[in-house]
């Protein structure tokens, strides 16, 4: 492969994308109000602060987007409505500025380069955040990606830019958890607890833990084949990840599994 990762060169500035619950809840919303039971995907603003490398995505809206089904290249997003909508923003929270767009993918698209160099017009490097809408696993809903230049080996070849993916993670502020454990309070009473809910809490909870664990021995079988590079920085979290799990040896602990309740 004649590429060099221009993200490698540069050391790669972005190193991790915050989504606070707020944003979730709108795009959402969005998704519910103009594309539920389509193979439509919608499209905002993401709106917030970024520092030291850490973007933190507090807010955002929806754009009209639309798209052609067969041709990717037509596509359409009313930016005047977009400038109209930041004005109103801004006047609201002043610290708050255009840091990317989010889709509802719930992939990368053909014609996504293409409406990212768009929001270049109003952040130097910005964000793009998918989110599913409707996850079938369990784990965060969002992937989060930038653009870089590709530079190629071969002089006579034009560079082009390409999506580089950047951790992102779901954090929130002590209001916003207290309106979140609102929230899921109205949507389903916790006081209320079965045997049934309790079980189907606990699967699904070993069912994610079996799907991480599937896809650190796929990684790690793949470096022992020396398909996939060696990553220390990925072993050291492994290592931590270990040495977290408690130890089953101790006799108490063992005599307590091994003994019948009455």
């Amino acid at each position: 492969m004649d590429v060099v990762k221009a993200a490698q060169l540069s050391g790669r500035t972005l190193e991790k994308v915050v989504v606070h619950p707020l944003v979730l809840l709108s795009i959402v919303d969005h998704y519910n109000r103009v594309a539920r039971d389509t193979r439509k995907r919608v499209v905002g603003v993401l709106l917030g602060t970024s520092s030291r490398g850490v973007v933190d995505v507090t807010n955002s809206y929806a754009v009209p987007f639309e798209e052609d089904d067969k041709d990717p290249r037509i596509w359409f997003l009313d930016h005047n409505y977009h400038e109209s909508m930041f004005s109103m923003f801004k006047r609201i929270n002043a610290k708050e500025h255009v840091v990317g767009w989010y889709s509802t993918g719930p992939k990368l698209k053909e014609n996504d380069l293409d409406v990212h160099a768009l929001f270049t017009n109003y952040v130097p490097n910005p964000v793009l955040v998918i989110i599913d809408v409707q996850p079938k696993e369990l784990g965060i809903p969002t992937k989060a990606y930038y653009a870089v230049e590709e530079v190629k080996e071969n002089a006579t070849q034009k560079s082009q830019k390409v999506f580089v993916h950047v951790p992102s993670e779901i954090a929130a502020h002590e209001v916003e958890e207290i309106g979140v454990e609102h929230l899921l309070r109205d949507v389903k009473d916790t006081t209320i607890s079965t045997l049934a809910t309790e079980v189907s809490s606990k699967l699904a909870a070993l069912k994610g833990l079996d799907a991480r664990l599937t896809e650190i021995r796929g990684y790690l079988d793949l470096v022992i084949e020396g398909k996939l590079p060696l990553n220390h920085e990925i072993l050291y979290h492994l290592q931590d990840v270990f040495n977290l799990l408690p130890n089953l040896n101790v006799n108490e602990l063992i005599k307590a599994f091994a003994g019948e309740n009455k």
